[in-house]
């Protein structure tokens, strides 16, 4: 084993050969938006991300299914084809899968990567000095909860959609491509960029500062925390990690509460030579992504992060 659980990492790494190691994960969840072939390509999108952040290439995955009894089996048939329009487009086999009857439905994916034993990339390993670049904007979680009180604007869904149903597979290729020194890597999902920040900067033994106005926000996320659409993992991610946090004077509130937005398929988090962080922006901005240096990582001090 390579890589386990002991500092919260994307997805477990398991040795096979000298030079090949398997990359696994698994996530399912609840609908986040209404049409259910959308919501099986964000689903299957979410389960590659993980795969992606370890430096890896997903190879095959296994459906996870919780389906009503008495639901429309056409339901289904939508979420499975959307999802598996994302595992053709990622280039990885779905091989089988699983399904049990449920109230709720739920769906997603266990997947399996490949991945050279000397090419992983955990979030431990960011080194002072080096230069953050998340690779997609954030607010899908307001954003989410906005349409589920019938809220949000359609503007701010399609931009919300987009961004959970674009792989990180493009940003994967072009660090792989240029071969751009990368130290630590991490997807930032369900804890928020705060909470994904914090575990990087754990694995890491290091600080990190955050410029907030800096961090690419999706169209309408501010408007959404205004207007109180704020979900429940939103709070108890801030009520997790806030502990590490320190903010500067000139930080708005709103801004400071998206940054514990749990996120759905969110963008890569990069810790990389301050020296290509320019050029590896505008190489991913290049390829369509809302890519951003979104701050510094410095020697291990208190607070372990700063937001500026």
């Amino acid at each position: 084993m390579l890589v386990g659980f002991d500092h919260a990492d994307d997805a477990g790494v398991y040795q096979i050969a000298p030079q090949q190691a398997l990359v696994q994960t698994v996530d399912f969840f609840t609908p986040t938006v209404d049409d259910p072939y959308t919501f099986g390509q964000i689903a299957a999108t979410n389960s590659l991300s993980d795969i992606y952040a370890m430096g890896g290439n997903p190879l095959t995955a296994l459906a996870l299914v919780c389906f009503p009894e008495k639901a429309d089996l056409a339901i289904l048939e939508r979420i499975l084809a959307g999802g598996l329009s994302k595992m053709m487009e990622a280039g990885c086999t779905v091989i089988g899968g699983h399904s049990i009857r449920d109230e709720e439905t739920k769906f997603g994916y266990s997947v399996t990567g490949l991945i050279h034993p000397q090419k992983v990339l955990t979030n431990g390993g960011a080194q002072p000095g080096d230069a953050l670049v998340l690779t997609k904007a954030i607010g899908t979680g307001v954003i989410s909860t906005a349409i589920k009180k019938q809220k949000a604007e359609e503007a701010w869904v399609e931009a919300a959609i987009a961004s959970m149903t674009t792989l990180n597979k493009s940003a994967s290729d072009v660090l792989a491509q240029a071969s751009y020194p990368v130290h630590a890597m991490t997807d930032v999902t369900g804890f928020g960029l705060i909470g994904h920040a914090r575990e990087m900067a754990l694995a890491s033994n290091v600080s990190l500062v955050l410029r907030a106005e800096a961090v690419p926000l999706l169209q309408g996320a501010l408007e959404c925390v205004r207007a109180g659409d704020v979900p429940g993992g939103l709070k108890a991610n801030r009520e997790f990690a806030e502990y590490a946090v320190e903010y500067g004077e000139s930080v708005s509130a709103d801004l400071i509460t998206l940054l514990f937005d749990p996120q759905t398929a969110g963008g890569l988090l990069i810790s990389v030579s301050e020296a290509v962080a320019h050029d590896l922006v505008s190489q991913l901005r290049d390829i369509g992504l809302p890519a951003a240096h979104i701050g510094e990582v410095r020697p291990n001090t208190k607070p372990v992060i700063q937001v500026l």
